[in-house]
């Protein structure tokens, strides 16, 4: 029988190296091994093998070769789940708008305003992920409300670099609460406009921010956008 490893052992490690991921302590492309992560942290194959495959998952990492690396930041990627998510969120809400609750919208309402303010860039993350899964469900369409929750999963290191400051976590706090608004009231129109508006604006920041740190990544020899 395989052995088993606590699951503590898998998190504690799968926290740790998707922190450094998100903190660019370990850069875009860089190499990893299993052999590698076994010594550093003093862990076992089986759970770093377990913590490099749910890090994939949520395209963290990527396989290269026998090896692992931290997946690159590439532009055309997040330009294209930016299309993505205007075109199914601005879809999804027109529909939550004729199907969704006064109490279901409350309690997006709700959930959003307990996030306030973010206190540090995971939270920050977190709540705004959480904001627009939640606002798809509001839909009643499963996929696409899977399909904002994979682009959103796709897009978490990338946002974390977006919201690091307090403005810009209030900003996209500010533009959530007057999306849930335009919700409440039934105004599709307004509803719709205000998610574009708000995917298109966190899309443009972000790739200002890449464009200013560009040339520190590349001095670690990581290649930004293709």
């Amino acid at each position: 029988m395989e052995a088993r490893f606590p699951v503590s052992q898998t998190d504690q490690l799968y926290a740790r190296l998707r922190a450094a991921i998100l903190a660019l302590d370990l850069a875009p492309g860089q190499r990893l091994t299993e052999r590698g992560l076994e010594s550093e942290f003093e862990a076992s194959r089986t759970p770093v093998r377990a913590a490099l495959m749910r890090l994939d998952s949520e395209g963290l990492v990527q396989r290269e070769g026998r090896g692992w690396a931290v997946s690159p930041i590439d532009t055309v990627e997040i330009a294209a789940l930016a299309e993505l998510r205007e075109a199914v969120e601005t879809a999804a809400i027109r529909l939550s708008i004729t199907r969704a609750s006064e109490a279901e919208v409350q309690a997006v309402a709700q959930l959003l305003d307990a996030t306030r303010p973010a206190h540090d860039e995971e939270q920050g993350v977190r709540a705004g992920a959480d904001f627009h899964v939640e606002l798809s469900m509001l839909s009643g369409n499963a996929f696409m409300a899977d399909a904002v929750r994979n682009a959103m999963t796709r897009l978490a290191r990338t946002r974390w670099l977006e919201v690091r400051s307090a403005d810009a976590r209030e900003q996209a706090w500010r533009e959530h609460r007057e999306i849930i608004e335009a919700v409440a009231a039934r105004d599709a129109d307004l509803a719709s406009t205000l998610v574009a508006a708000h995917i298109r604006g966190t899309n443009e920041r972000l790739l200002g921010f890449l464009a200013a740190e560009r040339q520190r990544l590349r001095g670690h020899g990581v290649l930004v956008a293709r």
